[in-house]
């Protein structure tokens, strides 16, 4: 019998963490040992999450070896200065005219103080412990996965140690490219510190590891050795929960939803064609399932949408995929920035699995827009595409009437989980064999 290859995986998010940050290596060290790779994983003890789903701790097999060390954020001390300082746990803080002095200052603080984020005290502790089991224990790979992008610094001192160690830097999203970095107030001082810390990593890491086609082209241009894996769904999970197909015509969100990527133009959109077809006023159905700025709600319960929305909040991983199978149409949502053309939210492959239409907003020539064109899944939008969009409503609104139902797309399951630890695990046995 052939000796398992062993991975240590560094990561913040592990359950009962909720949301999609901790569903990535979660489902991969779930698929790698069916592919000769033994995973250990090393987690904070005692981290301070912005969501937890216990249903996530099903895919943790009771044979995993799991490293916990202390963490100690300051989150905590922000809350106390403004309880709306609770979004920094999710990456998430108000913007514009709805920054209170409390908040700008926190943001400031946030950005300049604690580089590259919050998470930055676990570093030192970790490279500590970590360092003892490299000695005592013999590995084949490291990964580090942010964000936080702490994170990859815990691998950036452990490969100045044992430079024949082979090590993933895994982003899940961008360090400088992402579209909040902007508003973090940085001087000058903390951006170059910002960007010279990046660079480290994507010099010194053996493969970096990017979630879009986007983001690897970008991370190769700054000196990187990049690999796309994207995030997808678990086939098992998805074709596990069945559902009723609902009542009303239902368009879905499901996930958080901040005020950087509230689609203005579709709750317009929505207002104008309540208004003029009373059919749909009456079968129509907005549905979140997650959690929703305050700020967007506000707005949207003085609005004639009010009457039609059904707002779950969070409800659990399991939850959220029957939701997803109830509804006619699956909204997602991107920052409108050019530079965030290569964000995939990681819903997006579990909406890709219900076979169900997909609505999506975001800039031009997105990588979603790829999937969604490769797939025909759906469609995606602009932010300014107020005529096409309602055509598009209107359409899915008819289709859904004459009971036409969508089917899954043959180019869909190159996004199951097992098909991408299928991949990962033929990029780890590249790197090993180089030697």
């Amino acid at each position: 019998m052939v000796k398992p290859k062993i991975i240590l995986i560094v990561t913040y998010y592990w359950p009962p963490a909720g949301g999609p940050g901790v569903q990535r290596w979660l489902k991969f060290v779930k698929y790698l040992p069916q592919f000769g790779w033994k995973p250990v994983v090393f987690i904070p003890e005692n981290p301070n999450y912005p969501l937890e789903d216990k249903s996530l701790c099903k895919d943790v097999s009771k044979d995993l070896t799991i490293i916990k060390n202390k963490i100690w954020e300051p989150y905590k001390i922000a809350e106390k200065l403004n309880k709306r300082n609770k979004k920094f746990k999710a990456g998430q803080f108000d913007i514009g005219q709805n920054q209170s002095w409390k908040s700008k200052l926190s943001i400031w603080m946030r950005g300049n103080f604690f580089i590259p984020d919050a998470r930055v005290f676990w570093v030192k502790p970790s490279v500590r412990v970590i360092r003892e089991y490299l000695r005592e224990n013999a590995i084949d790979a490291l990964v580090t996965t942010g964000p936080p992008h702490s994170v990859h610094l815990i691998g950036l001192a452990l490969k100045k140690e044992f430079p024949n160690l082979k090590w993933i830097a895994d982003f899940r999203d961008p360090w400088t490219e992402i579209s909040y970095y902007q508003y973090l107030k940085l001087t000058k001082w903390a951006d170059r510190k910002h960007r010279r810390l990046e660079h480290k990593v994507f010099s010194e890491a053996d493969i970096t590891l990017a979630t879009s086609y986007t983001d690897a082209d970008k991370f190769k241009a700054k000196g990187a050795n990049a690999v796309c894996i994207t995030n997808g769904f678990d086939e098992a999970e998805m074709f596990a929960w069945s559902a009723s197909i609902n009542e009303k015509f239902c368009l879905s969100y499901i996930g958080v939803l901040e005020q950087l990527r509230n689609p203005e133009v579709l709750w317009e959109t929505l207002s104008e064609i309540i208004k003029e077809n009373p059919d749909f006023q009456k079968d129509f159905q907005l549905k979140f399932a997650g959690r929703v700025d305050d700020t967007i709600l506000d707005k949207l319960s003085q609005s004639n949408l009010k009457e039609n929305i059904l707002n779950l909040g969070y409800i659990s991983h399991n939850e959220a995929l029957v939701e997803m199978k109830k509804s006619a149409v699956l909204l997602l949502t991107n920052f409108p920035q050019l530079s965030s053309k290569g964000i995939i939210p990681g819903k997006l492959f579990e909406y890709l699995a219900t076979g169900k239409t997909i609505l999506s907003f975001g800039p031009k020539d997105a990588d979603v827009q790829r999937i969604l064109e490769e797939t025909h899944a759906g469609k995606h939008f602009g932010y300014n595409e107020k005529t096409e969009l309602k055509a598009f409503l209107i359409k899915a609104y008819g289709k859904w009437k004459n009971n036409e139902h969508t089917l899954l797309s043959k180019n869909t399951m190159q996004f199951s989980r097992l098909n991408l630890t299928k991949r990962l695990s033929e990029v780890l046995s590249g790197l090993l064999n180089k030697n």
